[in-house]
């Protein structure tokens, strides 16, 4: 038994031997052929934040106070100022709704950009900055052209040159892209290879995060401003409420990544966002305007939110569970059907959606910075504003295409017009078939329509026919 322990030993240790020489020979090589940032966590130089951007009479106004409450009274004020604020901007209607989405990506991305500049600056990377952003035009045109394409037919159709874009829209997103990667591959340096994949990693994770996500969220609206509005505001409430609590209540810490985050807090703002979205997609529910989905009417050359309300947004009768039977006195409840679907947003936004902030709180943390800005006096950077509603529009999405959306009769007929002439009598053909043999529409003759459901008589030909029948009944 010894024996056979000593020989398991001296393998390890050769195992470990070997291991290390290869590691010894992997450095060797970056150093030949690289630049080996052989830097730890605690080498990362600490990036200090930009200069305080509060205002001057906030800060005369609240000099008297404690750092702890002016903070409190300096968040408060601004966060009912960019309130107010979102409320103007969705008067303005889905278009500006869209333009701050974009608004809000770009800032995004330039705050997380600017952190990894900062990080390597001392190293001088060619191109780094110009190859970042070029990537972000080559993916936006790429997201938003398929947008174009799919919800703005009837207005592209008009435009010859637009045409050609929509067209071969893949393909020039594909040869923009490509253009760049050229780029980046001419750019490398001997002495920064490892710096330079890295940048370029962490530059198409930044695209990831902030595009894709920021297209998901343009995508909800247009299929109605209160599938935008009720997620979003539940993460604002949750964000809110769990500050207010913790701020108040809190005594137990919820996570070391974000020690000011407590557990009262995180349970105070979970029962208050779900009240909160319940009673919003009630109050919502009750209008066109945000219930129905986005679509751009070339008559009026604008955006429309008008149809008739789809069952999740009228009024249906439930029973109520024995228990509630007995409290409420009654049997059965009207809700909005959405309501209860409300719920489940709610959820997300209250029980997972802050795992977004504790992402982004490691990230900070890994590079020693308290916020990604100093955009908003207060919050941080809008990226800080905004972790957390980049995982909940993923959420929406994935809950939309899975649970409400069916095939989107727009989309369709946008479709359609952008076939040739050809085409689109064919289909009219089918389908005026289909509806005849489903009973839906009558024929004016039963000789009409023929058994395969695709020829179509002409009406010279009924005349000859009708002729023939008068002559045979003589």
């Amino acid at each position: 038994m010894a024996p056979c322990e000593n020989c398991r030993v001296i393998t390890e240790a050769t195992e470990e031997r070997v291991y290390k020489m290869e590691i010894r020979r992997e450095t060797d090589i970056d150093d030949r052929y690289g630049d080996l940032d052989s830097r730890t966590d605690s080498d990362i130089p600490e990036i200090l934040p930009s200069s305080d951007r509060t205002p001057e009479i906030l800060k005369k106004a609240l000099s008297g106070l404690s750092s702890r409450w002016k903070n409190w009274w300096i968040r408060g004020i601004l966060t009912l100022t960019m309130i107010s604020l979102f409320f103007l901007i969705i008067y303005m209607g889905s278009f500006m709704l869209m333009l701050l989405v974009l608004g809000i990506q770009v800032k995004c991305f330039h705050e997380i950009i600017t952190i990894g500049y900062r990080v390597y600056r001392s190293y001088d990377l060619p191109w780094f900055r110009t190859l970042s952003w070029y990537f972000l035009l080559c993916v936006n045109y790429f997201f938003y052209g398929e947008t174009v394409a799919d919800y703005f037919a009837t207005f592209v159709q008009r435009e010859e040159q637009l045409q050609f874009l929509i067209r071969y829209h893949r393909f020039i997103s594909f040869a923009l892209y490509l253009a760049g990667f050229c780029m980046f591959v001419l750019s490398l340096v001997k002495k920064h290879y490892r710096l330079q994949f890295y940048m370029f990693a962490w530059t198409h994770v930044t695209l990831l995060i902030t595009v894709t996500q920021s297209h998901l969220v343009i995508q909800n609206l247009f299929e109605g401003m209160i599938w935008f509005l009720v997620p979003i505001s539940s993460v604002i409430c949750n964000d809110i409420t769990a500050y207010l609590f913790g701020f108040f209540l809190g005594r137990t810490p919820l996570i070391k990544l974000s020690p000011k985050k407590t557990w009262e807090g995180f349970i105070g703002g979970f029962f208050s966002t779900v009240v909160f979205g319940f009673i919003a997609a009630y109050v919502l529910s009750k209008y066109q305007y945000f219930v129905c989905p986005v679509e751009y009417r070339s008559d009026v050359n604008s955006f429309v939110t008008e149809c008739e309300p789809s069952e999740i947004f009228q009024l249906q009768s439930y029973s109520l569970p024995p228990f509630l039977k007995a409290v409420l006195r009654r049997e059965t409840v009207s809700l909005y059907p959405f309501q209860i679907h409300s719920i489940a947003l709610s959820t997300f936004a209250s029980l997972i959606g802050p795992f977004g902030g504790f992402f982004a709180s490691g990230f900070k943390r890994a590079f020693k910075i308290k916020d990604f800005a100093n955009t908003i006096p207060g919050h941080g950077g809008i990226m800080d504003r905004f972790d957390c509603q980049y995982l909940m529009a993923t959420f929406v999405h994935v809950y939309i295409t899975s649970f409400i959306r069916g095939p989107n009769p727009s989309k369709v007929l946008q479709q359609l017009l952008v076939l040739q002439p050809e085409q689109q009598l064919n289909i009219y053909k089918t389908l005026k078939t289909h509806l005849i043999e489903k009973g839906i529409l009558q024929p004016t003759l039963k000789s009409e329509v023929f058994s395969e459901g695709l020829s179509w008589i002409s009406p010279e030909k009924k005349k000859k026919k009708k002729t023939i029948v008068h002559f045979s009944k003589k």
